[in-house]
């Protein structure tokens, strides 16, 4: 089921999301060569209980963190830890947070001091497709317009986009129906009406699209070991276009 959300319902899914946005602007400060993604974490869930609120990954399907930590290779749900961060590498940093019952989810990827030129288009091309596809969450739109918008993007820049992962509906639980791919042709699926809240993310992988899981049981890799970027938005369907939710300043 698809939920239409009330305006209500609405403001307070953006409430969440914007701790979401505000903790993704405190860790900014923080990435360095050297920092743990364990110290990360700690940051991210004192800021986010200062809130008044809930870190949502933690303990979500036995998940054992608050936040989750890609590196590299990485694609998503990384697994915080003692291993540090290192100059030249790329991360990317999920977040969730669940206050008054409504949740909020985002996500950006970083460079650790200066990258290579790969790196930094990869996160440029990425974070530009995740705005492609969020200017397609228009009402009368169909939900696999936002997919292709994504795709059409990342390859005629030469990445790929992963296929085995997708973005979900969000508000009362963390990940809710509709999903919502990263690739597709247009003009399929579901019609796109107000009150849809979204959270659209693209993957975006320097190689093949292709994708395996290690042995903790949440890291997802690239199968050629090539580095990948993510971010996500929260965003809100209304009658005038998208509406995003989980804004932040991190550059």
């Amino acid at each position: 089921m698809i939920y239409i959300r009330s305006q209500e319902e609405i403001n307070k899914i953006r409430i969440s999301n914007q701790i979401v946005g505000k903790t993704l602007e405190l860790l900014a400060k923080e990435i360095r060569p050297g920092i743990s993604t364990r110290e990360l974490d700690k940051i991210a869930e004192d800021f986010i209980r200062s809130n008044d609120a809930l870190p949502a990954f933690k303990g979500y399907n036995g998940y054992p963190a608050s936040i989750c930590t890609s590196i590299e290779e990485q694609v998503v749900h990384g697994i915080p830890s003692n291993r540090q961060l290192q100059e030249g590498e790329i991360v990317g940093i999920d977040v969730g947070v669940l206050k008054d019952g409504y949740y909020g989810d985002a996500a950006h990827t970083f460079a650790v001091g200066n990258i290579d030129n790969v790196r930094r288009q990869l996160m440029t091309i990425t974070e530009e497709s995740l705005y492609k596809g969020i200017e397609k969450a228009c009402p009368g739109n169909h939900l696999s317009d936002i997919g292709n918008a994504v795709q059409m993007h990342v390859e005629a820049h030469g990445f790929s986009v992963v296929r085995t992962l997708v973005g979900h509906g969000i508000g009362t639980q963390l990940h809710e129906a509709p999903e919502v791919p990263n690739y597709g042709n247009p003009g399929r699926g579901p019609e796109l009406k107000p009150g849809m809240c979204l959270a659209i993310e693209p993957m975006v992988n320097v190689g093949t699209f292709e994708v395996e899981s290690l042995t903790d049981g949440w890291t997802i890799v690239t199968l050629d070991r090539k580095a990948s970027a993510h971010f996500e938005h929260s965003i809100a369907i209304t009658k005038d276009g998208p509406l995003i939710l989980s804004t932040r300043k991190v550059r």
